[in-house]
């Protein structure tokens, strides 16, 4: 299969043969799998040190003549902490323990408890991966994930541009996507922030954006930029091409389809 590199100007420059993995078979059941072991949890738990942020000083001992005794005072054997002193006489307040003021939880919720530690085989990552990949390149997963386009005909997957891309500035780099893509694929393109609605606004989560536009590039090249996701070769997973759903709207340099290609042609048949 053969596709063609686009130019800054979005239009179609020289040919190149594609990867093998752009044509594969999408294996949406091991993506879902991946997905569903790489979710991040916020562990909820208290803080381990809860409780015991007073100075105790352990079980006072009902001895005779011994140094903080409470021998013959009747009082409970718990840990204290000293409010006052005079002489040998203390003034003692239970501290520390959980039928205390201000001691900690008998049986606090553990943060540890929370946290995932599923995992899965090398083979099935690397498959993952590959129908990632292959989904980017397919117009039927690509409208799928994007509601506004599925009634649109979308051309070109996978979309590649030439290197020189990555030298342009940000204003310039938008203007090339804008000629690039098309105007009902750059609406989709840009990240959109906004304020949620409903009681999430007070529980950690005010904000919402969508996934917007993904730029691969080579190892050896650089972008910076917060309009959209931009990815090296070397740190590009499965949350980055099908976070969601398989099919994001994915552009490649002609530096990443030669590195993708070199990362896969060493792996064993």
């Amino acid at each position: 299969m053969k596709a063609k590199i686009l130019t800054i100007d979005g239009k179609s420059g020289k040919e190149i043969e594609l990867p093998k993995f752009f044509t594969e078979k999408v294996r949406e059941d091991i993506i879902y799998k991946i997905l569903e072991i790489r979710k991040i949890q916020h562990p909820y738990g208290s803080n381990p040190s809860a409780g015991n942020q007073s100075s105790v000083s352990g079980k006072i001992v009902h001895k005779r003549h011994a140094w903080k005794s409470q021998y013959g005072r009747g009082m409970s054997r718990v840990p204290r902490k000293t409010m006052s002193r005079k002489g040998t006489q203390f003034n003692w307040v239970a501290a520390g323990v959980p039928n205390t003021r201000g001691g900690r939880r008998a049986h606090p919720p553990k943060a540890i408890s929370r946290i995932l530690d599923l995992k899965i085989n090398k083979k099935e990552l690397l498959l993952g991966l590959k129908s990632a990949l292959s989904a980017t390149a397919n117009e039927k997963y690509l409208k799928q994930k994007y509601e506004r386009l599925r009634n649109k005909e979308i051309t070109k997957l996978p979309l590649i541009v030439e290197s020189k891309i990555t030298e342009l500035k940000i204003r310039e780099l938008i203007t090339s996507f804008k000629k690039i893509l098309g105007t009902e694929l750059f609406e989709v393109s840009i990240q959109k922030k906004e304020i949620r609605s409903g009681i999430g606004k007070l529980r950690g989560r005010k904000y919402k954006k969508n996934a917007g536009l993904l730029l691969v590039l080579g190892n050896d090249e650089k972008l910076k930029t917060t309009a959209f996701d931009v990815k090296q070769v070397k740190e590009l997973n499965i949350l980055d091409l099908a976070k969601g759903k398989p099919g994001r709207l994915t552009i490649y340099t002609e530096k990443a389809i030669k590195d993708l290609e070199n990362k896969f042609s060493g792996e064993k048949k």
